[in-house]
């Protein structure tokens, strides 16, 4: 079986605001971090590079130790914290992108980025640099919650405005809060995505849809034990229990509350 470590970050800052920190890593321990796969011999790959290899495309062979590292959200300081780290050992890293978030975004603003973000001349840099660029919505809803039209709109208006104001193919994409569901996963790939990654907290492996790839989640407490246990794929189920426990209780949830939704044609 193939089990693929996909990482998932946020803001990297040693002064994270109220809303980022959680989900926040310093620095110093993203440095501390990306040594420790260099020198355990990871190879990092991008999303759309790790999809190449699984289906052999284009002379695309998997790794002995791959590893992806992606970002959520677009935050300014991947330009100024993170990209450099990333150049120093070699990592190229996939950032998905809230397109309505975008600093510059102007007349296509939406929804309410949660600190300085990214400007389309940072991102269009950073893909100069290797970093692939893909979609995290434009608005960042949360998208099983959608009517149909608004899930369609979310989808292709946030790969259109990447593809044109960025100049490169958007093949993957990351769902905001990690939800998605049987009907997004069709809208997902009808927007001309070949890949999106979730959360749950687990290593990818071939067993899972390519539209619904697990990650690891890297926050402001994953210590380097938690980390390096993490990525070599020990015990993670137990690493994460608890976060995988509140997320599955969540899920239904969530279904119920948009089944009733539909009952009462809110949807």
């Amino acid at each position: 079986m193939i089990r693929v470590p996909i990482l998932m970050y946020h803001s990297v800052s040693d002064r994270p605001n109220v809303e980022t920190r959680p989900l926040a890593v310093r620095p110093s321990a993203l440095a501390e971090q990306l040594s420790y796969l260099k020198e355990r011999g990871f190879t990092p790959l991008t999303m759309a590079g790790l999809i190449a290899s699984l289906h052999g495309e284009d002379d695309h062979r998997l790794p002995e130790r791959p590893i992806v590292v992606t970002f959520d959200d677009g935050y300014a300081d991947f330009h100024s914290e993170a990209l450099p780290l990333l150049e120093r050992y070699g990592v190229p890293a996939t950032v998905f992108l809230t397109s309505g978030w975008v600093s510059d975004a102007g007349r296509e603003a939406a929804g309410r980025p949660l600190d300085t973000m990214l400007t389309w001349s940072q991102a269009r840099e950073a893909a100069s640099c290797g970093i692939e660029i893909g979609g995290h919505s434009h608005s960042h809803p949360q998208l099983d919650q959608l009517p149909d039209n608004e899930l369609r709109q979310e989808l292709w208006r946030n790969r259109a405005l990447l593809e044109d104001k960025i100049g490169v193919l958007v093949s993957t994409m990351a769902y905001p809060y990690g939800y998605s569901s049987a009907r997004v996963r069709r809208e997902v790939r009808r927007a001309g995505y070949r890949a999106a990654c979730a959360v749950n907290n687990a290593l990818a492996a071939d067993r899972h849809d390519e539209l619904a790839l697990p990650r690891l989640t890297v926050a402001e407490n994953t210590s380097m034990k938690t980390f390096s246990r993490a990525v070599e794929g020990s015990q993670v189920p137990l690493i994460y229990m608890r976060e995988r426990t509140l997320t599955r209780g969540y899920a239904v949830v969530r279904r119920a509350t948009y089944g009733l939704r539909r009952v009462r044609g809110l949807v």
